[in-house]
């Protein structure tokens, strides 16, 4: 399996916030395989902890399997299919682990989980939870949010800043376990050298505005870990009213998929 740590820098930070008593976020970030993973669980006592716990370490762990299987050996199309596939998968253990135990009744998360492979990174999403890239200065948010805001704001009914007040921020209209099938969107999109990926929970993006984001990720985009810090950190100093996960990471260089063994095999035959 081709090791990425030295084409992605990844950094990360989660804090429990200034309200909330512990940390319902879980995330996962692995530079070697060019994966990143975020969930923001969502159920009473802790059980949110307990759905994005599973959610991540599942789609982690699956994907590092499917990763070695293919031995680097991965197009778009299948990459597409693996991010897809693993976050059912997820929402299946979650949903039936939500069915046995009555204290798990009702648990679920956002997901989102980014793959960077041959110059592309593949992002598959489901919930509020959130991707942006920063690329040449310029932050832009790649995912669309799947929640009853983002709909009023498609449909016209308010604007982006009447819904950094609304009071509906929390409710979603996708999330991982809460029914018996959901589907993640997955898209696929070019990458640069130089830009930089932020994954994060809306314990951020509710707190920070992507002006404050840009900004702290223009000035301190040389350092990482501390971009990745000081972003958890602002998220605090604004009132912290959520749990707030951020995961940043920086494409160093090129990054073409390797031909898998069966075609450098027929090459050598040719």
């Amino acid at each position: 399996m081709s090791n990425m740590s030295n084409v992605i820098e990844v950094a990360t930070a989660t804090h429990p916030g200034m309200v909330r008593s512990h940390n319902e976020d879980s995330i996962a970030a692995d530079a070697g395989l060019g994966l990143a993973v975020l969930a923001d669980g969502m159920g009473g006592y802790n059980a949110g902890e307990v759905a994005s716990g599973i959610a991540v370490a599942m789609v982690s762990s699956e994907l590092k399997k499917a990763l070695a299987a293919v031995n680097g050996a991965l197009d778009t199309a299948t990459a597409e299919r693996l991010v897809g596939e693993h976050a059912m998968r997820a929402n299946n253990a979650i949903f039936q682990a939500a069915q046995g135990q009555s204290q798990y009744s009702g648990m679920g998360t956002t997901l989102v989980v980014a793959l960077w492979h041959d110059n592309a990174l593949v992002v598959g999403h489901i919930g509020d939870s959130r991707l942006y890239r920063f690329r040449d200065g310029k932050l832009e948010q790649l995912t669309r949010d799947h929640s009853l805001l983002q709909e009023q704001i498609d449909s016209g009914l308010i604007t982006k800043e009447q819904a950094r007040h609304s009071q509906n921020k929390n409710l979603v209209t996708r999330a991982v376990g809460i029914d018996p099938e959901v589907e993640a969107e997955v898209h696929s999109y070019p990458v640069q050298i130089g830009d930089i990926y932020l994954l994060c929970s809306d314990g951020l993006n509710d707190m920070v505005t992507d002006e404050a984001m840009e900004l702290t990720l223009a000035s301190l985009q040389a350092n990482l870990p501390l971009a990745a810090e000081q972003l958890v950190q602002q998220a605090n100093d604004n009132g912290g009213r959520d749990n707030v996960s951020v995961i940043l990471a920086r494409v160093l260089k090129s990054f073409p998929a390797r031909a898998g063994l069966v075609d450098r095999l027929k090459s050598w035959f040719r």
